[in-house]
């Protein structure tokens, strides 16, 4: 099988300016993603899709292949799902198998991404991608309104903890699929997907300068523990 990864990179990241290459414990932030798909072996190419100049610049010094992005898909709005596709439209003759990988996941390593990839090629699923178990039980929680409390479901109020079905997010680090089921911009969150679930310690959503700050622990941490 014939497998290519695509790491949308967009340079009008807002709450941390330049997030995609911001250093990060010696080195952009980018990088670690790149060096990742690289060393595992899995990919027969590892694409940088980006609508900046600098991130294409910095993602062939790292040996990625450097796409430039379509000023339509470079806004807000625009999902990696519809980049994905667009990418695999132009480049992905001939391959069978497409991984998104987001350029904001520096805590994972390349022996991860190619135990997942194995996990998905044995199954029969259109998308396996990387999930985390919640840390506290979704059916007791609660919001807000004029200060008040309401909860969700104030059917689980009693019930113990450990009698809760267990629950998982996205962990929104990476997503392999068929590029049949990219190309149809198909929901991933269905029976259809299965995921490989990632301990927390490998988890970190970097949107704000205090995530960045908690990854970089993170990362020490976890080299230390390697």
């Amino acid at each position: 099988m014939k497998n290519l990864c695509i790491i949308p990179a967009r340079g009008g990241s807002k709450r941390i300016p330049r997030k995609n290459i911001i250093d990060f414990c010696g080195k952009p932030l980018m990088s670690y993603s790149i060096e990742n798909a690289l060393n595992s072996g899995v990919f027969e190419e590892v694409v940088v899709s980006s609508d900046d100049e600098e991130i294409l610049q910095v993602a062939e010094t790292f040996g990625a292949r450097a796409l430039m992005r379509e000023k339509e898909l470079s806004d807000d709005f625009s999902s990696s799902s519809k980049v994905i596709k667009s990418v695999s439209e132009k480049i992905g003759a001939g391959y069978e198998n497409i991984c998104c990988l987001y350029a904001t996941a520096p805590l994972l390593n390349a022996k991860l991404l190619k135990e997942a990839y194995e996990e998905f090629i044995k199954s029969d699923f259109s998308f396996l991608f990387s999930a985390v178990e919640f840390d506290y039980p979704i059916q007791r929680a609660f919001y807000l309104k004029e200060k008040k409390v309401y909860m969700f479901d104030e059917s689980q109020y009693f019930a113990r903890s450990q009698d809760l079905q267990r629950a998982y997010h996205d962990a929104g680090a990476f997503y392999f699929g068929k590029k049949e089921a990219w190309l149809k911009e198909e929901m991933i969150f269905t029976p259809n997907s299965s995921v490989y679930v990632l301990a927390r310690n490998l988890v970190c959503d970097i949107d704000t300068p205090q995530d960045l700050e908690f990854a970089k622990k993170l990362f020490v941490l976890n080299k230390a523990l390697m």
